[in-house]
């Protein structure tokens, strides 16, 4: 029953029933489905309703009267403010069902196709500290809800933005994604920064020097600290560096970015090293792999091994063929196939990791595997086909949108006899095979967790043609 206030009510006692989409869970109240985040299924609880569509509504937990079976403690004390993890509070197994139904579901629903093989999704084996990558922004005011009451509004912070709120940033004390060292160099940073005066950045005035902050690290926890910052003072970044580098050897790269502009990207600007050679190295199998501040690269490299085995396991390669790398990114997946195939052509939007994967060729003595940057459905071209001849097997990684309706068109047209669909989306990805369904039947799916805590997945697709 609804106790009406204003606009937004209280259900009282509503059992939340399944796991939705985006790391939502999903009850029914009067016919109509509610999404409600940080539930579980079989969570009995109080949910104020807070926004209503024609077919749908949406709800946050008031009071948790039952909590369901397959709740666990959160173990981060940020859990369900910064956004990062959805599903913390549910018991890793149950996540890995959520995820593996999710895709099931996608391609059952979208694109309407039957799947001959549905294996069972690869579950990560650490659940906490797996990224290599963590970006963090600073702003000189935290987010409200932890202000100092006696000095509102003037707590610096370095954390993450609030979900949907651009200039709202939660002062992180500790991450879990990340691995231990990453929090620990993020404080000493921050606290630098507070103990020398350095202003942190004002988002909505565009005020202030420090800016943004990333780590990343290889698997030898050799680290890269890169700091963006919105005025050019390289004295104060440089005794910064030279000081927090006594007090951290793991950090091989010290860089900095200047970025005056109105957003927070900079993968177009120059990165300036101030100590160490500008980039890190990853060794994924016996492939050594050049990463720059710029560089793409999988923020999960014990599972980006994962992936590619099956990548590479599901294109069954003899050493025959020709095969086509599209959404090739720093061509980490075409050079990992590269030793089982006659060639290896890889297509990428971003010039930066185009070069990134030439050079990474060179490196691994790699000199059969061609890298091309442009917008994909003008460089996947007759022009193209003719110089290298048409794809055996195609390799696709698109990002979270899928394949653009034209880059669909070009692989019917091509035919190859395999598609590999290497997906961050089961939706876009039973989008895209709903159109090629006349052409290819789907022989083989798996998901894999790269992500843990998150509602994120991949998924790897055998397309082979009719």
């Amino acid at each position: 029953m609804g106790q009406r206030k204003s606009n937004a009510f209280v259900v009282e006692n509503l059992e939340i029933l399944d796991a939705a989409a985006e790391g939502k869970a999903l009850a029914k109240h009067e016919g109509k489905v509610v999404f409600i985040p940080f539930g579980a299924p079989g969570d009995v609880a109080d949910v104020k309703i807070t926004k209503q569509k024609s077919s749908f509504s949406e709800g946050v937990i008031e009071k948790l009267i039952t909590p369901s079976p397959m709740r666990v403690e959160p173990v981060c004390k940020h859990f369900g403010q910064c956004g990062g993890c959805k599903w913390q509070h549910v018991a890793y197994s149950n996540q890995l069902e959520f995820k593996h139904r999710q895709v099931a579901e996608d391609i059952k629903r979208i694109a309407k196709v039957e799947v001959e093989e549905f294996l069972p999704i690869v579950g990560c084996q650490e659940q906490f500290h797996y990224r290599n990558k963590v970006e963090f922004t600073f702003s000189n005011k935290a987010w409200e809800e932890h202000f100092d009451k006696e000095n509102p509004g003037k707590i610096p912070a370095l954390g993450f933005h609030k979900p949907g709120m651009f200039d709202k940033i939660l002062d992180l004390e500790e991450c879990f994604l990340a691995p231990k060292i990453a929090n620990d160099i993020r404080l000493a940073i921050k606290n630098y920064a507070i103990q020398h005066q350095f202003t942190f950045f004002d988002l909505r005035h565009q005020l202030g020097f420090l800016r943004n902050l990333m780590l990343r690290c290889n698997s030898n926890n050799e680290w890269m600290v890169v700091l963006i910052v919105f005025e050019p003072e390289i004295k104060k970044v440089q005794t910064m560096f030279d000081a927090l580098s006594l007090q951290f050897p793991e950090v091989k790269e010290w860089c900095y970015v200047f970025n005056y502009k109105r957003n927070d990207s900079w993968s177009d600007l120059k990165v300036e090293t101030l100590i160490g050679k500008g980039y890190l190295e990853e060794k994924i199998e016996d492939l050594i792999f050049k990463i720059r501040p710029q560089s793409f690269f999988q923020t999960n490299a014990k599972q980006a091994l994962k992936l590619y085995q099956i990548t590479k396991q599901f294109a069954e390669l003899t050493g025959k063929e020709n095969v086509y790398d599209l959404y090739t990114g720093t061509g980490s997946i075409a050079l990992f196939v590269a030793d089982q195939c006659k060639q290896v052509i890889g297509i990428e939007y971003v010039e930066t990791a185009v070069i990134d994967a030439k050079e990474n060729a060179i490196i691994n003595g790699i000199n059969h595997a061609h890298f091309y940057a442009g917008d994909m459905k003008l460089i996947l071209n007759d022009e193209l086909i003719a110089k290298h001849g048409k794809p055996d097997i195609i390799i696709t990684d698109p990002p979270r949108d899928g394949m653009h309706p034209d880059v669909v068109k070009k692989i019917i047209e091509l035919l190859p006899e395999k598609i590999v669909y290497v997906s961050c989306n089961s939706a876009t990805q039973a989008r895209d095979i709903a159109l090629l369904s006349e052409h290819f039947s789907v022989q083989k799916m798996q998901p894999v967790d790269m992500f843990p805590n998150t509602h994120h997945v991949e998924t790897v697709a055998l397309l082979v043609r009719r």
